[in-house]
């Protein structure tokens, strides 16, 4: 089957399998923008739409129902939110109180476990390969169940994460903190991190003893 047969196929499944308000809302809201992010961004990354439910179901604090546009729910407590943006809904067509009501919405199914992660339409549609590689960060945190990786290269992620986090630099300890592993692992894996071209050592003092490590390029790049 092309992706379209697939995608009209894995929609009939879930409409197959959800009555009244769920089922009416799947086919009202399942609409262009959330197409084109499936098309363009899920698919291409992807190559399935397992665990991923459209037009999701929960409740807000004020235990309103609300339609996620994507929910992926691989199980082991991993729960992940993804809505599709466009900037006439959600900024310029926005009171006070629907903004509000949009921080407090996601604030509170940060709470009840889920993480929400937001695309801007307009960059599905015209940077697409933006998104992917955004994507492909997010579900890089949850180890793929079809695509074993070496223990080294996952922890390499980890310390670009890092670096990122820290604002461009990191130092061997703070490695050694952040992946409970002792010195010489971590001197070797920034090493390696190096001889790639993802970091550079900064040295300092007269003896040039490397005292920490900052990014030599782009850190999102390293994910595409």
């Amino acid at each position: 089957m092309n992706y379209e047969e697939i995608h009209q196929a894995w929609i009939q499944d879930h409409l197959n399998r959800r009555k009244g308000e769920r089922r009416s809302r799947l086919e009202r809201g399942h609409g262009h923008g959330e197409r084109l992010f499936l098309k363009q961004v899920w698919w291409p990354l992807r190559r399935n739409f397992d665990h991923l439910h459209p037009e999701y179901e929960v409740l807000d604090w004020r235990n309103r129902s609300y339609f996620a546009d994507f929910a992926w729910i691989p199980g082991n407590g991993v729960k992940l939110i993804f809505e599709i943006k466009g900037y006439n809904i959600h900024v310029r067509d926005m009171d006070r109180t629907k903004y509000c009501n949009e921080l407090n919405r996601e604030t509170f199914l940060y709470g009840m476990g889920f993480d929400v992660n937001s695309f801007a339409y307009d960059d599905v549609e015209r940077r697409p390969e933006l998104c992917i590689t955004l994507l492909r960060l997010v579900l890089g945190r949850f180890q793929p169940e079809k695509a074993p990786v070496q223990r080294a290269i996952l922890l390499e992620k980890e310390i670009i994460r890092l670096t990122i986090q820290l604002a461009g630099s990191v130092r061997p300890i703070d490695v050694e903190h952040h992946l409970e592993v002792d010195h010489k692992t971590a001197v070797r894996l920034l090493q390696s991190l190096c001889k790639k071209g993802w970091l550079v050592p900064h040295r300092r003092g007269e003896s040039q003893r490397i005292t920490s490590y900052e990014l030599a390029r782009g850190g999102i790049d390293y994910f595409s």
